[in-house]
């Protein structure tokens, strides 16, 4: 198998072979279809998060993972060879984060993590359900505990961004604003639904929103959110930007603003984006790479300018 093996921050990923490992009980060999490049890696790159890895270096990146059952190990019902799956990692096992994932031509799986992948989404789209997906799920749906008929807004319109957008139109929302300065994103987001779209945070103010998700979390942009977000308003933190904000206690008391940090989704959550998928209701904007091409996306992710996500599919 080929692979993209991370070293260590500020050092560029480097191109490997090696045998193709055997699945062990519980897991399953995956032949990787699509893997989608994610900016958290961006952060393990440059050293931001790196810290934050369960398994230190070397380590195959790659949390975003669809593609078709090889093998499997010993104990192993739920799954059989040929089966068309994607990655749900959790806390005990997450690819690409507390084992090698999927920046690769084959990757192993505990089927803990493993969910199916229905025959009319494709791997492109199944490997951005897991984390574009899952993720925007569960900081909408989940730690923001959005309800129908509410007002929401959505600081960054990048993949995450996009998709929480879509993911609270499809859910019922009364109105969705966002804030993105890319203005070449802005027609793609009232295409999903997006009612309005300002430059600035503070743009969302007017719009008394009950809830606010910062999908880029870049210090200003969370401290604009409890200053935009209406009295008694919810706001979720999700974005990694930057690791430390600076935000006006005084008016998260006085505003009686709810902060909270959202990690990513929760068990189930792919599989209720799947089931969008599945139904029309939702696509992930994305665009296709090769697999040689990885470090270059990754690059491309580093400089910004890139609407929707990237997915690599080996050769």
């Amino acid at each position: 198998m080929k692979a993209w093996l991370f070293t260590g921050a500020h050092q560029p990923l480097q191109l490997i072979e090696r045998d193709t490992p055997r699945p062990g009980p519980g897991q399953a060999l995956i032949e990787v279809r699509g893997a989608g490049l994610c900016h958290s890696d961006v952060g393990v790159l440059d050293g931001t998060i790196t810290e934050m890895l369960p398994m230190k270096p070397p380590i195959i990146l790659g949390h975003e993972v669809a593609g078709v059952v090889l093998e499997v190990g010993p104990g192993v019902t739920r799954f059989k060879a040929g089966d068309r799956v994607v990655a749900s990692g959790d806390e005990a096992f997450c690819p690409g984060w507390s084992a090698d994932g999927g920046y690769a031509t084959h990757c192993l799986l505990s089927t803990t993590c493993m969910a199916p992948l229905p025959d009319a989404v494709d791997f492109v789209q199944g490997a951005a359900a897991t984390d574009a997906g899952q993720t925007s799920y569960g900081a909408v749906m989940g730690t923001g505990q959005m309800k129908a008929g509410q007002r929401v807004g959505i600081i960054g319109l990048g993949g995450l961004g996009m998709t929480g957008a879509r993911i609270a139109v499809v859910n019922g929302a009364a109105e969705v604003y966002a804030a993105e300065p890319r203005r070449e994103a802005w027609d793609t987001a009232r295409a999903q639904g997006v009612k309005e779209v300002v430059e600035d945070v503070m743009g969302l103010a007017p719009y008394e929103l009950d809830l606010i998700v910062d999908f880029a979390g870049f210090g200003t942009t969370t401290a604009g959110a409890i200053l935009a977000v209406r009295e008694g308003g919810l706001v979720v933190q999700v974005g990694l930007g930057v690791s430390d904000a600076t935000i006006s206690t005084a008016m998260l008391v006085a505003k009686s603003v709810t902060l909270r940090g959202s990690k990513g989704g929760r068990p189930g959550d792919t599989e209720k984006v799947l089931a969008h998928m599945q139904a029309g209701e939702l696509t992930i904007q994305a665009s296709t790479i090769g697999f040689e091409e990885i470090p270059a996306g990754l690059e491309r992710l580093e400089r910004g300018g890139v609407v929707g996500r990237l997915v690599a599919q080996p050769n």
